[in-house]
């Protein structure tokens, strides 16, 4: 049997942390170096996306998670533990996590990844109108320009197609200004 079809089996057809039936995948928990059902979680789109950091996370979407942390299985109690951490400035997350029991073990796998350290914000590129921005997508310069180390001077009003984000780094993004690549503050762009 697949490990897809375990976890459906195991989760009864649904996500395993907000019961949610569709848009299902499988989420390997980290750190995983095999995936197999005692390492892995059956989720929704939605939830992938919030513990993924890919989506601004909702506390309203994991309120559910103050039935579904007593699960027997340790790869669910582990993702609910390090949401409930990231939420933790909510008073039902708090309670939630006060009375929730991980024996040592499972304990140790959950703060592994450091994730229950941060908060549930997460930061995305944004241009000069809070417009969120995505790897390939066009923007115009909102401000001429002078390229550090070069003799190029991106004008007002420059196109630059199929950006590239610098993924440690939301306030900058990457693009070719004639010809060259150039690094540039997303404060100075807005997406065309």
């Amino acid at each position: 049997m697949s490990l897809l079809q375990q976890l459906l089996t195991r989760s009864n057809h649904q996500c395993e942390l907000c019961t949610a039936t569709t848009n299902l995948s499988v989420y390997e928990v980290p750190p995983t170096s095999n995936a197999n059902a005692d390492n892995s979680i059956l989720v929704c789109k939605t939830c992938l996306d919030q513990i993924e950091k890919t989506e601004q996370i909702n506390p309203e979407h994991w309120k559910v998670l103050t039935e579904t942390m007593w699960s027997e299985f340790a790869p669910v109690q582990v993702v609910a533990w390090r949401m409930l951490s990231r939420l933790r400035n909510e008073g039902w997350a708090a309670d939630s996590l006060d009375i929730l029991y991980l024996d040592d073990e499972t304990l140790e796998l959950a703060k592994k990844t450091g994730d229950h350290e941060q908060d549930g914000t997460v930061e995305f590129h944004q241009d000069s109108n809070g417009a969120r921005l995505l790897e390939g997508d066009t923007v115009v310069l909102i401000k001429t320009l002078d390229v550090k180390g070069s003799t190029i001077s991106a004008k007002l009003g420059t196109v630059v197609k199929n950006i590239r984000l610098v993924h440690d780094n939301t306030e900058q993004i990457e693009g070719k200004v004639e010809g060259q690549t150039i690094v540039i503050l997303t404060k100075y762009l807005r997406k065309g």
